[in-house]
């Protein structure tokens, strides 16, 4: 009985314990709620702390937080529509003041959508595209380019140095964000343009254009390479034609001195013994004959002078 009677008191004095005690984190600061209503200062020392049974502990945040906004389609100043997603880095500062304004996270980040949203759209829709892609000290080498023609289009102005650039439109989104910001117990410490892009019909007709761009570069540089080609061919075909008419040349000439030569060795060896090369050459003839050839020819022909001759007596 005394064992229950003990452990009744200690479930007692712990659900008592979690009604008056409560703990501070290093990275929260609370403040004690009564009825509904704030009481007291804010509560930013770490450690365990005390309130009374109906007092309720509200907690917020020391650190840094994050804000994402939707994606946004905006006009700029050109009347381009574009897609815009920024993203932003808040803190609470004044807990009391957030508690009145704001109730909680959830409801801060409500309000920095209609600030910041607000105050990104009406820069953006006074602001030229190239302001809002292009950084301050942005420069392009036109001579360093891979296509050259880029410096040639009349709707691309390389050369033009942006006025603001995305890190000073960043800077005035900041500072006109962070006049509502004190009223809010909220501190802005930073806003950034994640990302910009042609809404969908837009990005359609640019990548149309930069594939038509791209062919048309294509088209030049299989061009240049066709003429190219011709030129190499009608060299080569010269060139083959030159070393046809050498070689034909040369040959002839090889061809000329060797008939000289045989000419001259005929005419050589039928002054030495003219009866010997007649006999010879008639019986070279009577080979080309071959066998079983038939030849009509008259009996006094000078062709059968040698086999008449072999034959008599």
């Amino acid at each position: 009985m005394k064992s229950i009677l003990i452990a009744i008191v200690a479930v007692v004095l712990i659900a008592a314990g979690n009604f008056v005690f409560y703990t501070v984190d290093e990275a929260e600061q609370a403040i004690i709620v009564q009825f509904g209503e704030p009481i007291g200062d804010v509560i930013s020392e770490p450690g365990l702390k005390v309130k009374l049974p109906w007092q309720q502990v509200r907690y917020f945040d020391k650190r840094l937080l994050v804000w994402d906004g939707e994606v946004t389609q905006i006009p700029t100043r050109g009347r381009e529509f574009i897609l815009v997603d920024t993203t932003a880095r808040w803190r609470i500062t004044d807990p009391l003041l957030f508690l009145t304004s704001v109730r909680d996270e959830a409801g801060a980040r409500t309000r920095l959508d209609d600030i910041i949203d607000s105050v990104v759209r009406d820069m953006v829709s006074s602001t030229e595209l190239e302001e809002i892609v292009r950084s301050k000290d942005w420069a392009v080498d036109v001579d360093a380019l891979d296509d050259p023609a880029l410096a040639e289009r009349a709707d691309v102005n390389l050369e033009k140095q942006p006025k603001l650039g995305r890190e000073r439109l960043e800077q005035e989104i900041l500072a006109r964000a962070q006049d509502s910001m004190p009223r809010l117990g909220i501190e802005l410490d930073d806003v950034r343009i994640k990302r910009v892009n042609y809404i969908d019909s837009v990005r359609k007709q640019v990548e149309s254009r930069m594939i038509a761009e791209r062919q048309s570069i294509a088209e030049r540089f299989r061009s240049e390479g066709m003429g190219r080609s011709q030129e190499i061919l009608g060299n080569m075909e010269r060139d083959l034609q030159r070393i046809r008419s050498e070689a034909a040349r040369k040959a002839e000439e090889i061809r000329g001195n060797a008939d000289a030569e045989a000419t001259g060795i005929y005419g050589e060896a039928f002054g030495a013994d003219p009866e010997f090369y007649s006999f010879f050459r008639t019986l070279e003839s009577y080979r080309a004959l071959g066998q079983n050839s038939t030849i009509m020819l008259s009996a006094d022909s000078d062709f059968f002078r040698y086999l008449e001759e072999s034959q008599a007596p």
